[in-house]
């Protein structure tokens, strides 16, 4: 995507030193675009944990990087498995973090320890050209369901109307490579032309919708409203939404898909209303080894901070955090839910779209186990 009309990935390394890798501080977005310098595996473990760099495609690119900036300083398999595992377990839900790890150290096990370093990078860049290419055919598929809605709303005599997409949390390029899952589509269909205006959730707790999302897609030019989380019923009663498009972190063999919490109401109420559910799923974030996602995939509970405070803009252009939850009372931060396959129309991925379910994604990728 472009900032400032530059072509602009979320992950790059140094061109001056060739080791040094640049990711952008989501952290600080939507206030400021700061960079991050990582140069060892503990700053990037942090900036996984800590979520400076979130987005399931993204931390699985930046662990990669990390792997190749700690076999920079010692090369040895002890200390190329010891990294692996540290890196694995700085968070749970999101496969595309496993994922790109153990392609890593398959090649890597497999290199003289004087050649690992170089080979390191050489992967891990390869992991982020695989997740570009990834991510711009699953814009080219999802893009022709909103050509498709354009086109009958053009024959009903309502081609003034825009194609109306609710999203959930951030599935943009900033939580990708590039291109994004969820908002490949969209992107692509602003890009031609069309009429495409984007519902965002705010999600809380953490707003990655009102603050990434709706960064990203004002940068690129694309109409779009924020929603307060508890909207999209009420838009979709209205006939005012026409398809929810979601990325996810993990979808299961059979077709159910952890996203960010509150993904499985938006579903339900799409159910409900008639509307179609998709969802944006590039081949990392298939775990073909778990079936029921509602009972074998891990979700993550962060700090309760998160839902007692909030952070923002004060009125004299201050970044400020405030309480907004009575003192005394606990809080809980569930970070995903499951959506079961039975709520989800189908799945947009690099190799085509399919239903939700384990006939329809081993039609698409009979290569995994």
């Amino acid at each position: 995507m472009k900032i400032n009309g530059v072509p602009t990935r979320s992950i790059w390394v140094d061109e001056a030193d060739g080791w040094t890798v640049h990711v952008f501080d989501q952290t600080k977005l939507p206030w400021s675009l700061e960079t991050l310098s990582l140069t060892d595996e503990d700053q990037v473990a942090h900036a996984i944990r800590s979520m400076q760099v979130r987005g399931a495609p993204l931390i699985g690119a930046v662990a990669a990087y990390g792997l190749a900036l700690a076999l920079r300083r010692d090369s040895s398999t002890e200390n190329l498995e010891r990294v692996a595992a540290m890196l694995a377990e700085t968070r749970p839900t999101a496969i595309n973090l496993r994922w790109a790890i153990e392609r890593m150290v398959r090649v890597l096990h497999n290199q003289p320890a004087e050649l690992r370093a170089e080979a390191a990078y050489a992967e891990a860049l390869a992991i982020c050209d695989d997740d570009v290419e990834t991510n711009r055919k699953i814009g080219e598929h999802g893009l022709e369901l909103l050509r498709d809605i354009a086109a009958r709303k053009k024959a009903e005599g309502r081609g003034d109307e825009p194609v109306n997409v609710l999203t959930h949390c951030n599935a943009g390029w900033i939580a990708t490579v590039d291109y994004g899952t969820a908002l490949s589509p969209i992107y692509q269909a602003h890009d031609e032309g069309m009429k495409v205006h984007v519902w965002v959730d705010e999600t809380r707790p953490r707003n990655q919708g009102a603050a990434l999302t709706a960064w990203e897609l004002g940068a690129h030019g694309v109409p779009h409203t924020v929603v307060s989380d508890n909207a999209g019923g009420h838009l979709m009663q209205h006939e005012k939404v026409d398809i929810v498009i979601v990325g996810t972190d993990r979808v299961t063999r059979r077709g159910d898909v952890a996203n960010k919490i509150g993904t499985y109401l938006k579903a339900l109420a799409a159910k409900d209303n008639g509307v179609p559910f998709w969802v944006a799923l590039p081949h990392s974030t298939y775990d073909p080894r778990v079936d029921d996602g509602v009972r074998e995939i891990p979700i993550e509970e962060r700090s309760a901070a998160e839902v007692t405070d909030l952070t923002g803009k004060a009125a004299d252009g201050s970044i400020v955090s405030v309480r907004v939850v009575a003192e005394g009372s606990a809080a809980a931060n569930p970070a995903f839910d499951v959506t079961p396959a039975r709520l989800v129309t189908g799945l947009i991925t690099e190799r085509g779209r399919c239903e939700a379910s384990e006939v329809g994604l081993a039609g698409l990728y009979p290569d995994r186990d």
